[in-house]
């Protein structure tokens, strides 16, 4: 299970009920700078599956839900454990610092 896309139907159950750590890429397939995380997430998803998820929302599919969390530039990562917003990160970051945000 690397990556799961999130939606506004699975959010609950995958995100907020999640027993791990939830890294979640808010991104679009027009922005540069989100498919040159795109490896980075993917990467950190393999690595670390068992110990955290990571989620994909895709802006311009859930509106919605990016609004929720005052998505206004992308990409944008954060972290959520226990339902809430422990970090977050705008723009393209190393591979580095992303695994940062997870401690």
């Amino acid at each position: 299970m690397a990556e799961i896309t999130i939606t506004s139907s699975n959010f609950e159950e995958e995100v907020l009920k999640s027993e791990v750590p939830v890294l979640l890429d808010f991104w679009a397939s027009w922005c540069g700078p989100c498919r040159m995380l795109a490896p980075v997430i993917e990467e950190i998803a393999k690595e670390q599956e068992g110990r955290i998820k990571v989620g994909k929302v895709n802006v311009d599919e859930e509106p919605a839900l990016a609004s929720s969390f005052n998505v206004t530039s992308i990409p944008m990562v954060c972290v959520m454990k226990g339902g809430k917003v422990t970090n977050a990160s705008v723009g393209f970051r190393p591979k580095a610092d992303i695994e940062a945000l997870l401690s």
